[in-house]
């Protein structure tokens, strides 16, 4: 058989790894053996050949590569190591056993004795690998036993409901051990108390049996395996009354626990003395254990998360797009769900870029409406001749070029919601029809003279000042009243610093995936520049800055050179210290153009003819080096 290494616990968990020729594991995608894991160094650990013999080598990682429970530099291994790297566990085998295929327990090769006590055993004990010089026999039921795990992981790694993988980890056990009955007993908030019980016995039923009390809390509350080979002879026992009407002989105990929580206990028991249980068996139940308290954490945090994540759906009641957790978009999404339940008419303000669409879908999809059409239309984007048969449609004849009868977007978004971007920019005649629109949900399409009714929900928005557009006569103050039953602001980027780290993130994310071009983060600095940033268009410019640095960038991490020049000639704060490149890069600019102005008498025009650029980019350089004011004084 080739070596190999076979992982049991973590996210590789049923891999198997051939080790033929040297090979490394690590965190970074160019390791033969990539694991996902924050616990583990870019380049963690080789296995090489060395001397006839397969060692396995540390190279220098942040958290350390295990053998058995000891971190190691430099070690070899052997049939049956265990080998930890982060969340991930390997066993290393060299050989198969023949029979690796039978029970984990051999009742005519166990000898079992009645006078065995019983034995509080700590995880120290029942680590697995060999100890002495055992026998043939004792190392082959080893290695039925680790083939066992094996099988064991293979079976609950696809199980995601908790009280399905309890049922099926209680017929692995009554596999594997020769039990009479099995139980798995599960804590709550409160870490001393049992809240659920899951039961099994041999013959099938799932009916719940006699415990022993004082084991299980023993057990749970120090954290160690307990194990009696015969109740009734055991004196250690002798105060579990409740065991001897069920004649049990033999019981066994194990924690369930992950890293210092202790999730309840594995219990099982045997009435027959022939199938009393050992050392062994308690190896096999506690490694058992050791799966399944990962595999039951994970089952139950991800039904947590469901009931959580349908908790909030219910209580918010929207869908949406948008990314931020600051204060202002925390009253942003409040909005949203006040006004999705209503059939009102929306007025969304606030500046280009800054998502009045998203909130306008959101709106759309937490409302009755959700199954209903969204149809969006951008008032600015089209002619304004041509704007009317867009949004009222027209009859066939109605114009030239008019060859068929075409419905609009209003009679689209029947039983929906209409969007309509920068309505500040609609014609004053349309105005009128849209106000129509409103006051009656009812219109006609250019060149016919049939009333249409619809029913339909409005959502406007604009960057605009509308009241001044009134004050200009450019907007009807009664379509501004019928618009505004309610409205919102969005907030510029500017006012929600603390949500640039997460867009940038989630933009990055999203170009690195559809450029196919691995980038794995941003750097520091680039994030400080990122977040000194003002953002005159928003989100929208974020994303493009993001999206550009991703498509042009050459490392794995976004750096300030790939950010555009508006971004590294900004003036640092305080904060973000004068000792980077591009910081004094940009002080070196501020020096050159101080002394060009200086020679130029304060003329811009001169000024640029000195310094051989365009008056418009020096216009932009001084703005980007925030150095009007300066100037200005000079």
């Amino acid at each position: 058989m080739q070596p190999r290494l076979v992982a049991v616990f973590g996210p590789l968990k049923g891999s198997v790894v051939l080790v033929s020729a040297e090979l490394t594991v690590g965190r970074h995608p160019s390791n033969e053996v990539y694991l996902e894991d924050e616990l583990v160094s870019r380049r963690h650990c080789s296995v090489v050949f060395q001397g006839g013999r397969i060692c396995i080598r540390d190279l220098q990682s942040r958290n350390g590569t295990f053998v058995n429970g000891t971190a190691v530099s430099d070690k070899s291994l052997e049939h049956g190591d265990r080998i930890r790297i982060g969340h991930t566990q390997f066993l290393y085998l060299e050989h198969e056993d023949s029979l690796e295929n039978a029970p984990a327990f051999d009742r005519e090769g166990d000898d079992c004795l009645a006078t065995m006590l019983t034995q509080r055993v700590s995880p120290d004990e029942l680590l697995y690998g060999p100890t002495d010089n055992l026998a043939q026999t004792v190392a082959a039921r080893r290695a039925r036993d680790l083939s066992t795990l094996l099988r064991v992981s293979s079976s609950i790694n696809a199980i995601r409901n908790p009280e399905q993988l309890q049922h099926r980890l209680l017929e692995v056990l009554l596999e594997v051990l020769p039990a009479r009955r099995a139980a798995i007993l599960l804590v709550g908030h409160r870490r001393d108390v049992f809240i659920s019980g899951t039961y099994r016995n041999r013959a099938g039923g799932e009916q719940p049996f006699r415990i022993s009390h004082s084991i299980t809390h023993r057990v749970l509350s120090e954290g160690e395996a307990l194990m009696s080979s015969d109740v009734l002879a055991d004196g250690a026992s002798s105060s579990t009354t409740s065991l001897i009407p069920d004649e049990v002989r033999s019981v066994i105990c194990v924690p369930l626990q992950v890293f210092d929580a202790r999730l309840g206990v594995i219990y099982a028991d045997s009435g027959i003395v022939r199938d009393c249980f050992d050392k062994d068996h308690l190896r096999l139940i506690n490694a058992i254990a050791g799966i399944a308290a990962v595999s039951l954490e994970h089952a139950r945090y991800v039904e947590w998360l469901e009931g959580e994540n349908l908790r909030l759906k219910e209580e918010i009641k929207i869908d949406h797009d948008m990314i931020g957790k600051s204060p202002r978009m925390q009253g942003v999404y409040q909005f949203v769900q006040k006004v999705a339940a209503s059939d009102s008419t929306v007025l969304i303000l606030g500046e280009s870029g800054t998502g009045k669409e998203l909130v306008a879908r959101a709106i759309h999809n937490g409302s009755r409406r959700s199954n209903g059409p969204f149809v969006a239309i951008n008032c600015g984007a089209i002619v304004g001749t041509l704007l009317e048969s867009e949004l009222f449609g027209h009859e066939k004849g109605a114009f030239t070029g008019a060859t068929t009868q075409r419905k609009g977007k209003i009679e689209f978004a029947d039983h929906g919601t209409l969007f309509l971007d920068e309505i500040a920019e609609l014609a004053p005649t349309l105005q009128a029809v849209l106000l129509r629109v409103l006051q009656h949900r009812e219109f006609e399409r250019v060149g016919g003279n049939r009333t249409i009714q619809v029913n339909v929900r409005i959502i406007a928005a604009t960057n605009c000042n509308l009241e001044e557009a009134i004050k200009d006569g450019r907007f009807r103050q009664d379509l501004y009243y019928r618009l505004k039953v309610v409205s919102i602001e969005m907030p510029p980027l500017s006012q929600r610093r603390e949500d640039i780290v997460l867009l940038a993130a989630h933009f990055v994310q999203k170009y690195s995936q559809k450029t196919t071009r691995s980038v794995l983060g941003i750097t520091p600095e680039a994030y400080r520049l990122l977040s000194n940033y003002d953002w005159p268009g928003n989100v929208r410019e974020l994303e493009n800055t993001i999206e550009r640095a991703v498509v042009l960038g050459t490392s794995e991490y976004i750096r300030p050179e790939d950010l555009p020049e508006s971004l590294t000639e900004k003036r640092p704060t305080k904060e973000a210290g004068a000792s980077t490149y591009h910081s004094q890069l940009n002080e070196t600019k501020r020096a050159v153009i101080r002394r060009a102005f200086q020679q130029a008498g304060g003329s811009y025009t001169d000024a640029a003819r000195l310094l051989d650029l365009h008056p418009n980019y020096l216009h932009r350089l001084i703005r980007n080096l925030e150095m009007k004011a300066e100037l200005k004084d000079e």
